[in-house]
């Protein structure tokens, strides 16, 4: 069988190294979060890179359920900070806790001129790629 991706590595070592070694600029995309349905259905986009201030719902995990603003996107770490997602310390005070990105799902998108340009450009991919499978 051929490799898909010639540009991946299917050695588990290589892989491994290029996630934990990946630049900012990459780890931004390994760290997309999926849409809502509602969002789905609208914007015709199944995920998108998550960004602070989206609304978000974490749907794995101990917190599973919660709804809340995304406080901060942690490359270094691969782990986002929900704002109330905190957890108490032995001396009493508070730390956020990381959640990775691929366990919540965006509810409510922060959208600016930028954001709204990669949601159109995404869709308009998709609805050539059904419309190419059709003919």
């Amino acid at each position: 069988m051929t490799k898909i991706n010639t540009s991946l590595h299917s050695s588990r070592r290589k892989s491994r190294k290029a996630h934990f070694s990946a630049p900012s600029s990459v780890r931004r995309t390994i760290m997309s979060a999926p849409l809502s349905r509602e969002l789905r259905d609208k914007h015709n986009v199944r995920s998108i890179p998550i960004r602070k201030d989206d609304e978000i719902t974490i749907v794995r995990g101990t917190n599973k359920g919660r709804t809340g603003k995304v406080t901060s996107v942690y490359r270094l770490k691969y782990v986002i900070h929900v704002e109330r997602v905190v957890r108490e310390k032995s001396n009493g005070q508070s730390v956020p806790l990381g959640i990775h990105p691929s366990k919540v799902q965006i509810t409510k998108l922060k959208g600016d001129k930028d954001r709204d340009n990669i949601l159109e450009r995404i869709a308009k991919g998709r609805a050539e790629k059904a419309e190419r499978s059709r003919a």
